[in-house]
């Protein structure tokens, strides 16, 4: 690499302009900056309003408006020549004129020292190639984000130097000083005597739950009480107390403190209110009252839909997904796995009856995606709203075995929402066209956005669904 010796290297940048003055940088031009309250930092300019207002661009979703710049110096230089002289140790970019405004940019570092900057500090970084860049630096993707390309990575960087601080860094050292303030307190943490009186070991506390719900629910289990985001005992601010632990930035942890109560039976008694429903529902007398063959619970569920949906196949809800009970940590659970997963995954139900209602919809689904569309009439209408979105799409599809479904769609600009319903045979038994959609509109009904009058009086609708123009409304 370069023999000049980078950390007795300074760079002077002795020409610059006024931000106030007629001379702009060209557009996407990387700049040095002196900020109006003393501070450097660098940015590429991006102007607007023909160059009358505009900012300087330093990363993504990181700029400096005009208005905050006071000064600014061109970075279009290759130093590959200077640097390959060992002697060198100042290099001025521009002559240096007496009286006249320079930064002089000095203490660099490099990455194979071992130096890396602060995470989020703002650094000028001389490139291998010799030329000049600047970046933000990622401690956790070892990168700069910069101005012009998605980041520098240290094999590309020969020395770097941090700029002056800016609100992003300070934020950082903010958060750092905290996090290590918070360590240093935790590293001697108490414990309330009252709030702990049986011990720090959170098992302890889940143990006396256990025996307290076992009164009532004579199957309660504790991995049926960890269904439910288990709580902890964890160091907070130089204490212990009883807490839900998730990841916060950069590893941090969020500590969601329970502060119902100040003693251990009151804490006690909170997780057996916490932690009931997930027991209740584990009752295996009701939750499996039909047995533990999954072929049962599926057999029941594929004769109720077949009713309407005659054409379905059970090969049909193979391919949509897979159901099974199998024993978890000891507890009995109904599983699914859907046609592209190649484990299962609990399946969470009140009971067996609410298993049947998840097996007929996978039947329902699988019968309707496995019967190809044929014929479709999507309905005209004006401007809906509904409930604040707009509707979108009003259509009705027949299907190959001469079924039928319709789709609806809203949305705003931002967001949106579809919906498919089957309309099952017992609709069309309907004599006329008006009392088909009596039923129909029993299903879908008109807060999706049509109502029985504007169907009524389509006659491409009625006839699409088999209806002749004889027959009464």
């Amino acid at each position: 690499m370069f023999a000049c010796n980078y950390k007795k290297l300074r760079l002077s940048f002795n020409k610059f302009y006024n931000m106030d003055d007629k001379t702009k940088p060209d557009y996407w031009q990387l700049c040095l900056l002196e900020l109006k309250d003393g501070r450097h930092t660098a940015g590429a300019w991006d102007p607007s309003d023909n160059g009358k207002s505009g900012k300087f661009i330093r990363g993504q979703f990181d700029s400096i408006e005009l208005a905050e710049v006071s000064k600014w110096h061109s970075m279009a230089y290759n130093l590959s020549k200077c640097l390959e002289d060992e002697e060198i140790n100042w290099i001025d970019n521009e002559d240096e004129v007496e009286g006249q405004y320079n930064i002089q940019i000095e203490n660099f570092k490099s990455f194979s020292d071992g130096d890396s900057p602060k995470n989020e500090q703002y650094c000028l970084v001389i490139l291998n190639d010799g030329t000049l860049s600047a970046g933000r630096w990622d401690e956790d993707c070892e990168r700069f984000d910069t101005w012009g390309r998605p980041t520098i990575g240290e094999d590309e960087v020969w020395a770097w130097s941090a700029l002056s601080s800016d609100d992003f860094f300070a934020m950082e050292e903010e958060w750092e000083n905290e996090r290590k303030q918070e360590e240093q307190l935790n590293s001697n943490a108490t414990a309330d005597p009252e709030l702990f009186k049986y011990g720090t070991d959170i098992t302890e506390y889940y143990s006396k739950a256990l025996e307290k719900l076992r009164e009532k629910y004579p199957w309660a289990t504790l991995t049926q009480m960890l269904k439910k985001t288990h709580w902890d005992i964890v160091p907070l601010h130089g204490k212990y107390v009883f807490g839900q632990v998730s990841e916060g930035y950069r590893g941090s942890k969020i500590v969601k403190e329970w502060t119902d109560g100040t003693t251990a039976d009151e804490f006690i008694d909170f997780l057996c209110k916490y932690v009931k429903e997930p027991v209740k529902n584990s009752n295996p007398k009701t939750k499996f009252k039909y047995g533990y063959d999954i072929e049962i619970y599926l057999d029941k569920a594929y004769m109720k839909v077949k009713k309407d949906y005659h054409w379905l196949d059970k090969k049909m809800l193979k391919k949509y997904c897979r159901f099974d009970i199998q024993q978890i940590d000891g507890e009995w659970e109904f599983m699914r796995a859907w046609k592209n997963d190649k484990e299962y995954h609990v399946l969470e139900v009140s009971d067996a009856d609410n298993f049947l209602e998840n097996a007929e919809y996978a039947c329902q689904e699988a019968a309707v995606n496995a019967n190809p569309v044929v014929a479709e009439y999507k309905v005209p209408f004006g401007h809906i709203e509904i409930h604040g979105w707009n509707l979108e799409r009003y259509e009705f599809l027949k299907m190959k075995t001469g079924d039928y479904k319709v789709t609806v769609q809203a949305g705003d600009r931002v967001t949106g929402g579809t919906r498919t319903f089957f309309i099952p045979p017992k609709c069309f038994e309907a004599k006329t066209y008006g009392e088909f959609l009596d039923r129909y509109l029993g299903i879908v009904s008109e807060s999706f956005g049509l109502t029985k009058q504007d169907l009524l009086s389509n006659a491409e609708l009625k006839k699409f669904l088999g209806y002749s123009d004889s027959s009464e409304s």
